[in-house]
């Protein structure tokens, strides 16, 4: 059923070829102020997909599979641009790189549970580094548009870190419940 958060979170999906292609060329400050706008754009229909669909009572079964997904390949996306482009480089890539090592995981993990009608749901702590790892990547691509405030940069490299910590610890409480449900 296309209802509007179910076009919301969709148009997420569309968006991220040019999201990535804005992203390519490390050096296109243009491109990299365009790629912040349109993330800004993608993380707002994040909340308002959500928001409606509870609030509209539209909650669907599309809805419920698509939203993290659509969430979870503009995350891997732009990680992986910004690793490539080297604005997340060095040590960095660790905290880079436990953040998609989780979020592979635990979808595994809801993929491995949901035959046995064990639902996984979201902490407030997985809300709290959902934010955080969002405006890190924010950070990293305005810093990106503006390479002279390196310390818009920074700021997003210390987020990175913050999320990745939320990360693990997210990560390890999903799997202490998965863990019940094992032979």
């Amino acid at each position: 059923m296309l209802s509007l958060p179910n076009v919301l979170t969709l148009s997420r999906i569309v968006a991220l070829p040019v999201l990535v292609a804005l992203l390519w060329w490390p050096g296109w400050t243009f491109g990299y102020a365009a790629a912040f706008i349109l993330y800004c754009a993608m993380g707002i229909t994040d909340y308002f997909d959500g928001y409606l669909a509870r609030a509209q009572g539209a909650v669907s079964r599309l809805g419920v599979f698509l939203d993290p997904i659509a969430d979870k390949i503009m995350v891997a996306a732009v990680i992986l641009m910004l690793v490539a482009t080297g604005h997340i480089g060095g040590v960095n890539v660790v905290a880079a790189l436990v953040i998609l090592l989780r979020e592979i995981a635990v979808s595994g993990l809801r993929e491995f549970l949901a035959p046995l009608h064990v639902s996984v749901p979201v902490s407030r702590l997985a809300k709290w580094k959902t934010t955080l790892q969002m405006v890190s990547l924010g950070a990293l691509i305005l810093g990106g548009a503006s390479p002279a405030a390196i310390w818009v940069h920074d700021v997003g490299l210390v987020a990175l870190w913050g999320a990745a910590v939320l990360t693990a610890i997210t990560g390890w409480d999903y799997l202490r419940v998965g863990i019940r449900h094992m032979d």
